[in-house]
């Protein structure tokens, strides 16, 4: 098999496998946006609270940038307690 289609089979592997993990509501979500994270901080933020249940840990910096850039996903649910400030 030549390398070129070796390449064209992978990738195409690749998108099947990577269509199949999410909802018709999550693809829809994704489609509004130009980008998969509004900022670097909206990334730094997801990959802290990433899996299933994890522990949140939410900074009044965190709150201000999400309203500012209108994140979007799965929210983090905290009470005003539970903020900290930076």
């Amino acid at each position: 098999m030549s390398n070129g289609l070796r390449r064209i089979l992978i990738l195409l592997t690749a998108a099947l496998a990577g269509s199949a993990c999410a909802t018709s509501e999550q693809w829809a979500e994704w489609r509004q946006h130009s980008t998969h994270f509004a900022s670097n901080e909206h990334f730094t933020f997801s990959m802290r609270h990433r899996g299933a249940n994890p522990i949140p840990r939410v900074s009044q910096r965190d709150v201000e940038k999400a309203k500012a850039e209108t994140w979007w996903g799965d929210p983090i649910v905290v009470r005003p307690e539970q903020i900290f400030t930076n």
